[in-house]
């Protein structure tokens, strides 16, 4: 005759207990000593599971902190898209209130059709891509079923995932080819709209340092003016002040007069001008700086054919292969040139024009589904 399970473990709580009792090792209410026993149960069943290890503890562990991180990022993703507009709105504006009006009556004609075209083109790609990196969707998984390949099942989607998806906790589901979560961009930068953000990136780092070199000058002058008004408005009032430099270019007529005069050159307006082009020049080369390393950091990734997350995959699985006396190869690295290609969606040789040096909305030559492996280096795409 076969016993029940669940009627042989409740026998044998009851004499558990029953001793228990019996000895005087418990007097506690029986409600009490059936909750220790679930949780007690719950904590022992972490040891008899074989898949853990310290990577399952930890996320166990910290799981409301990755929560609460998740959901203010989320939340402070609309934040950080107005400061980047804001930002970059009045960088902008101050360009073309100051930066302009010098350009046109100190350079030449050359020098002006060169920093006009170069500086509305660099403008008109920096809120292209940003625009398009913000609204295109990363691409996502199928939910239905269909003949598309999967290398995996999503722990917390529970659904299959084509080979270089990944989950992300931020957007709360899996991403074609995801290389990170941006904040700055409010989405996650995917397959289908990673070259709007790297593309992003280099415009304005290129932005950046064009406003970094060209208001040098002017920075020097702005902040060499402002120390001679303090100077001048606190120990020698009323002395006339010499060696503006280019600014003298931009101050209305009055004003470059109230400079060779013993009135007190230093007005609001002046004031404005002078901070407006230290904080243009402070805040692009900051900018130009840090953006500078990061579109570095993402070109590298894209001439070894791989993604942010794909280099901390790639990594352990060289030192894993490494320790067995063999050598790892990305199967999506198609050599450094074809990377490239594929990345922007190059076919021809037109179109390095047409849809890398100018705004193009054109999608990746795959749909993120299926990849082909090439372990030999060859020119996909001749052009």
């Amino acid at each position: 005759m076969r016993c029940c399970p669940t009627s042989t473990l409740h026998l044998l709580r009851c004499l558990r207990l029953r001793s228990c009792t019996r000895r005087g090792k418990s007097r506690l209410p029986l409600w009490i000593r059936e909750l220790w026993a679930y949780m007690s149960l719950l904590v022992q069943s972490l040891y008899f599971n074989s898949l853990t290890d310290s990577d399952v503890v930890f996320d166990s562990v910290f799981e409301p902190v990755f929560w609460t991180v998740d959901y203010v990022t989320r939340w402070f993703g609309t934040v950080f898209v107005c400061l980047v507009v804001i930002l970059v709105s009045s960088i902008v504006g101050i360009a073309y209130m100051v930066l302009l009006p010098l350009i046109l009556n100190t350079y030449s004609p050359v020098w002006i059709a060169w920093h006009v075209c170069y500086g509305h083109w660099n403008i008109v790609m920096i809120a292209f891509h940003y625009y398009k990196a913000t609204k295109t969707s990363p691409g996502y998984p199928p939910t239905e079923k269909n003949d598309s390949p999967f290398v995996a099942v999503c722990k917390k989607c529970i659904m299959p995932k084509p080979a270089r998806t990944h989950h992300c906790g931020i957007c709360n589901r899996c991403i074609l080819k995801m290389d990170h979560h941006c904040p700055w961009l409010n989405n996650c930068v995917g397959h289908f709209n990673h070259r709007y953000f790297f593309c992003f990136c280099l415009f304005m780092t290129l932005g950046c340092v064009y406003c970094s070199i060209s208001g040098r000058n002017l920075f020097l002058d702005a902040y060499k003016a402002l120390e001679r008004f303090k100077h001048l408005d606190t120990e020698k009032p009323g002395v006339p002040v010499t060696g503006m430099g280019l600014l003298i270019g931009l101050l209305p007529p009055v004003t470059c007069l109230s400079l060779c005069t013993s009135a007190p050159p230093y007005t609001f307006k002046d004031k404005m001008i002078h901070k407006s082009i230290i904080y243009m020049w402070v805040l692009t080369s900051t900018a130009g700086v840090a953006l500078g390393a990061l579109t570095l950091w993402h070109a590298v990734l894209i001439s070894r054919g791989e993604t942010s997350i794909e280099r901390h995959i790639n990594s352990k699985e060289t030192k894993r292969m490494a320790n067995r006396g063999k050598v790892y190869r990305n199967p999506y690295n198609y050599g450094s040139l074809n990377n490239w290609k594929v990345f922007f969606g190059v076919e021809k040789r037109s179109h390095w024009l047409t849809r890398v040096l100018l705004p193009s909305g054109h999608t990746p030559l795959c749909d993120g589904l299926k990849w082909d492996v090439f372990p030999v280096k060859k020119d996909l795409i001749p052009v």
